[in-house]
């Protein structure tokens, strides 16, 4: 699809890219929409196997941060911001310092935080060249790391999962199977052996299924099995567009509930899994954790108060199923609908001319 026609087909308002020869920055900035505020997303950095592909994850992205914002009920729009390069290998100060230098730029109308591939002494660097940017160290007046806060927010989300489906938020004895053991799942990990769960773990990277192994008794499994394994809970904390209508029909757990961002490679993939009787927590409402958190750094950061706020992710969720169940639709869809709603109020509010 030609690219001003991406743009039309998800509605975005904006796409930039960037490119610095001497640091060999590649870099993708996508804004889908500014209603509520400013742009705010990730900036992630990922050996991608070609522009193409690079494009469609900003977009996609993004999307995804407008919609997490408003169920959030945080004032900022979605952006994102993707960088072509191996995160292991293609980190410079010169890269991140250049990416600021360009996200300064823009003017403020999209703010950088941490993502996949990224951290927090990337953003630091970036800070270096602009004010848009958060997740900073909190040594430095920032929020630093969101990742504890984005799995404390997962798993508060499996707790209104639980009360749906069994009548009971007590996670004890659960069976949970998390598939990818990074920042956020590892910590979802380490919360939940902590509450008394079953743990069944897989990852792609040895060194972090070691990490976790040496904390916790958890049942490791092959990353092409984790689809296949009866579980009380599937939790997705790794890359995207990983529940499709195969993995849908492999899928052997009543509760589909985890970090990972767009985790449905289409709107049908929701779909069937409401057919086939398995809950679904929209992603981008459960792990809004991490957003939340950032977002705070704007009111003079309190983990306290983002913890707060990060809680009520269970209720948000309590009221999206139950919002589904009336309708007998699905519960992305559901979801939608409270973001998309949010957006109009809000939209028609500041069409009001002061």
């Amino acid at each position: 699809m030609p690219l001003f026609e991406k743009l039309k087909d998800r509605q975005h308002e904006q796409i930039v890219f960037f490119r610095e020869p001497v640091s060999g920055l590649r870099a993708i900035v996508a804004i889908h929409d500014t209603t509520l505020g400013p742009a705010i997303g990730g900036v992630r950095m990922r050996r991608y196997s070609g522009e193409d592909e690079a494009v469609d994850d900003a977009l996609s992205l993004s999307r995804s941060m407008t919609y997490k914002a408003a169920g959030a009920g945080v004032n900022f729009g979605g952006g994102q911001a993707v960088v072509i390069g191996d995160p292991r290998a293609d980190k410079s100060e010169a890269l991140w310092r250049a990416l600021g230098r360009f996200i300064d730029g823009l003017g403020g109308r999209y703010i950088a935080g941490e993502d996949v591939g990224t951290s927090v002494e990337d953003m630091d660097h970036i800070r270096t060249e602009t004010k848009y940017v958060v997740g900073i160290p909190r040594s430095e007046g920032g929020s630093g790391d969101p990742s504890p806060v984005c799995a404390y927010g997962v798993v508060r989300g499996l707790e209104a999962c639980c009360k749906v489906v069994r009548g009971s938020d007590d996670l004890e004895g659960i069976h949970v199977v998390v598939q990818g053991l990074g920042n956020v799942g590892s910590r979802v990990v380490d919360i939940l052996a902590a509450r008394g769960a079953r743990l069944t773990v897989a990852d792609i990277d040895d060194e972090a299924v070691g990490r976790v192994t040496s904390r916790h008794r958890v049942e490791v499994v092959d990353p092409d099995e984790v689809f296949d394994v009866p579980c009380d809970v599937f939790c997705p904390c790794a890359l995207g567009e990983i529940i499709s209508a195969e993995t849908v029909e492999r899928l052997k757990c009543t509760i589909v509930a985890g970090a990972a961002n767009n985790q449905l490679a289409d709107e049908e993939s929701g779909t069937l899994l409401h057919r086939r009787g398995v809950l679904y927590a929209p992603d981008y409402i459960i792990n809004a954790g991490a957003l939340i958190n950032v977002a705070d750094e704007f009111h003079g950061y309190d983990r306290e108060r983002a913890l707060r706020k990060t809680g009520a992710i269970k209720q948000v969720l309590l009221r999206i199923f139950a919002g589904a169940a009336a309708e007998g639709i699905p519960t992305n869809k559901a979801a939608d609908r409270l973001a998309e709603e949010r957006i109009e109020r809000i939209g028609r509010v500041r069409r009001t001319y002061a």
